[in-house]
């Protein structure tokens, strides 16, 4: 078969076109039988162009029976190569929800170049097809006008980084993706060593170590699209590989670093989406964000803060609520951050939630029960400035106090959680929030709200294990004031670290690092990492740190997750070529699959338990 190779894509012909004789390859989109004239919707990436094949027309050009021949058998998705010349549309029929919608190219011969089979689901659209169905045809999913413009948002979203930071002195550095495993938060994935039995690379859960490294050598700005590699268990949205854009610098501070991240995406929103950012993003601490939001990552599209009950407690009769602020019940253990400890009664204030049914509202309770609460409490403001309904009996007498205090009107709904642990009271309502977000549609997908997550705490206590860990990873530089103080109370230790979250999700954590061996020593300590075993994973690092390594920190934002963002998505798989699915399995080419019994062998690798199926 001789290949007719296109001239022209088909999204880019106009009505200054006509007259023009051009090929196109593409495949057959939607085709219409008219009566011996064939409407043919002819797709590639850059678009749709409408063919016309008259089969008893001189425009044939003596082909009508090849023209004719050719159109019976073609069905959606058979991929083809027209040639015709380029005509502009009559007036009536002009489609100005096409880019082409100004002319059609009347075809002048037809040439198969592949056949295909009935489709699993239908391309044209949203197929409606379910997840694992879209994995298996991902090729065909990918062909969608939706995939197709999410895959060049991506294309587009790299190349503005790329852009943005080369421009500002940036090397773009590939670090290894065979390393040392370094077990530490999540589950590294191995791959044994042929050459060397019983030991194994790991793949990289983020350049961390080697990004610092690069600033030990000198290279002060640093940047890279880097492939990273969890080995998870299947929860929410996350995948067993992803992408972020890793970013190093030296001789900075934590202002420099925020800075630099509002100029790089203040360009690649600008660039990509036309969209002006603030030149400065919103901030709050670790602890204003949990009390006021009940998350450290929270969205800022919706107001409807958290607020504190705890004024109105005393004077009601709800004895739970006493209870909660006294502490009854609550476990006592090393404070790491602010509510872990004491209790709390925080309250929600819902505008116009008034009309939510009692199975609305225990919809709402079940959820926050998912964060440990022991209950969602609730009353609603009446139009004659009393308050009713749920635990409302037991404050009747100061209804006044709790409507003008809390902000409520008539037709609100309050919701209350209350806990002898004041996290769990924050967090449980603030759960709640975010499903009101959501259920009252005040999530607008083409708004978009950045805010700074700062003075994190360094450490986290593990009641399980009775022991203190890193919050964020070891090799953060915790903030200068506590370097006293560190082993006296870790609980109270802020890090120098930073969250950036865009509507609720977080993009992007980065911190100021440990750039002195005594220091990170002192950090591993704490921890409970051995000296020895510390010098056996991190040696390298440390090592480095002798040599005159400078100050340094940086942020690794998630590229998925970006452009998930940016395309009004809630799903990273909408914008990965080639995702798994919920349980890190591909339904296309069935990977994890078995190694065959040679491969093994030569890898020195026995499976034990169940047998091979």
């Amino acid at each position: 078969m001789q290949l007719m190779k296109r001239n022209v894509d088909c999204g880019s012909l106009r009505k200054d076109d006509a007259g023009r004789t051009v090929v196109l390859n593409g495949w057959v989109h939607r085709k219409r039988d008219h009566g011996g004239i064939f409407f043919i919707n002819l797709r590639d990436r850059y678009g749709i162009t409408q063919v016309v094949v008259d089969t008893e027309a001189e425009a044939g050009g003596g082909r009508a029976a090849e023209l004719a021949a050719a159109c019976a058998e073609l069905h959606n998705e058979f991929c083809i190569a027209v040639e015709g010349t380029v005509r502009p549309r009559p007036g009536d029929m002009v489609n100005p929800s096409m880019p082409t919608g100004e002319i059609e190219v009347l075809a002048s011969r037809i040439l198969v170049l592949n056949r295909s089979e009935t489709l699993p689901f239908q391309i044209d659209g949203e197929s409606g097809a379910g997840e694992d169905l879209r994995l298996k045809y991902r090729y065909l999913d990918l062909r969608s006008a939706a995939m197709q413009h999410r895959i060049r948002l991506r294309s587009e979203v790299t190349f503005a980084v790329r852009e943005w930071m080369t421009s500002r002195g940036f090397l773009e550095i590939e670090t290894p993706t065979f390393i040392k495993p370094t077990p530490e938060g999540a589950r590294d994935y191995l791959v044994p060593s042929r050459l060397y039995p019983g030991k194994c690379y790991a793949l990289p859960q983020s350049p961390q170590l080697y990004k610092q490294l690069l600033m030990a050598a000198g290279f002060d700005k640093y940047f890279q699209i880097a492939r990273c590699y969890r080995d998870e268990d299947s929860r929410g949205d996350r995948q067993p590989e992803f992408t972020q854009i890793d970013i190093e610098m030296s001789f900075v501070d934590r202002d420099d670093v925020l800075s630099m991240t509002e100029g790089l995406f203040g360009h690649v929103f600008r660039k990509i989406l036309g969209v002006d950012l603030p030149a400065q993003f919103r901030r709050l601490t670790y602890e204003e964000s949990m009390e006021r939001y009940g998350s450290d990552k929270p969205d800022l599209r919706f107001d409807m803060p958290l607020q504190d009950f705890a004024p109105f407690v005393e004077a009601g009769g709800f004895q739970a609520f006493k209870d909660a602020l006294s502490g009854g019940g609550e476990t006592k253990e090393p404070a790491a951050g602010l509510g872990a400890a004491g209790g709390g009664v925080k309250a929600l204030v819902v505008k116009g939630g008034a009309a939510y049914s009692r199975r609305q509202i225990e919809e709402l309770e079940a959820h926050a029960k998912i964060y440990k609460a022991g209950g969602l409490a609730w009353m609603k403001a009446a139009s004659d400035g009393t308050i009713q309904g749920g635990v409302a009996r037991f404050f009747a007498d100061n209804a006044a106090q709790i409507l003008d205090g809390l902000g409520a009107e008539a037709g609100d709904l309050i919701l209350i959680v209350a806990d002898p642990k004041r996290a769990v009271a924050n967090t449980a309502l603030g759960a709640v929030r975010s499903r009101l977000g959501k259920d009252l549609k005040l999530c607008d997908p083409a708004r978009f709200e950045f805010v700074w997550i700062v003075d994190f705490p360094m450490f986290e206590f593990n009641g399980e294990e009775n022991r203190w860990e890193a919050a964020h990873h070891m090799f953060t530089r915790p903030q200068e004031k506590y370097h006293e103080t560190l082993e006296k109370d870790p609980g109270e230790v802020k890090g120098d670290l930073y969250d950036l979250v865009l509507n609720g999700c977080e993009l992007a954590s980065g911190s100021i690092r440990i750039h002195d061996s005594e220091l990170q020593k002192r950090i591993f300590n704490i921890v409970g990492l051995d000296p020895g075993e510390a010098e056996k994973r991190f040696g390298f690092l440390t090592g480095a740190f002798k040599y005159g390594a400078p100050p340094h920190g940086g942020i690794a934002p998630g590229l998925d997750r970006l452009v998930m963002l940016m395309a009004g998505q809630t799903s990273i798989k909408e914008v990965i070529a080639f995702p798994k699915n919920s349980f890190a399995v591909s339904p296309m080419d069935g990977s994890p699959g078995d190694a065959d019994q040679k491969q093994l062998d030569e890898l020195h690798i026995t499976i034990t338990g169940e047998e091979r199926q």
